[in-house]
């Protein structure tokens, strides 16, 4: 088969049957690209979701839009990309046309009750694995737990703070950290 089209189909079947937005689709998108096709290493997923997730856009687009970047260009980025929005944007195309009527459907409102559910259990998984895989040290854990504390003071206690400004705090924090190691490295030489 045609790698463009190798691409295209099976970002599109990740983009067809896979519920919840681009956080669940990372699962996916790993066990396909890193697991299955080896198309990437699991090293340039982790990398590849960190910018995706800092960069304009849905993460999952961004991710496909590496994937098929790294593998043929920009013809493959296009092919990706366009794999994986193609089927979203005509499902919800096809839902926008009935949609009171869909939304009004007693077995419909329960089966998204359940896809809510399926989709926070894909995203928690998803987080897991990513820890388990991570390079640990007391650095790199504190910063995991304080992140994972505020944000779960913000969210219990429905504070009005923009995940944009923690993602900021973050990036400063690291910054400062990373370069002050730096600094203290290169006196110890």
């Amino acid at each position: 088969m045609n790698l463009l089209t190798d691409l295209f189909l099976t970002f599109a079947k990740i983009g067809a049957f896979t519920f919840g937005g681009g956080y669940a689709m990372i699962s996916f998108i790993e066990d396909i690209c890193v697991k299955k096709k080896k198309w990437i290493t699991h090293e340039e997923m982790m990398n590849i979701t960190i910018i995706a997730e800092s960069t304009p856009g849905p993460v999952a687009v961004n991710c496909s839009t590496f994937v098929g970047y790294k593998q043929a260009g920009i013809k493959g980025a296009l092919s990706a990309t366009l794999g994986m929005v193609l089927p979203s944007f005509v499902i919800i195309f096809i839902i926008s046309l009935f949609l009171n009527s869909f939304l009004e459907n007693e077995i419909v409102a329960k089966a998204f009750k359940g896809i809510k559910i399926a989709v926070g259990i894909l995203i928690l998984s998803v987080g897991i694995n990513m820890i388990r895989k991570m390079k640990k040290n007391r650095l790199s854990l504190s910063i995991m737990s304080i992140s994972c504390i505020a944000m779960l003071i913000i969210n219990i206690f429905s504070v009005n703070f923009s995940s944009v400004v923690l993602m900021l705090m973050a990036g400063i924090a690291s910054l400062i950290i990373f370069s002050v190691s730096g600094k203290i490295k290169g006196e110890n030489k």
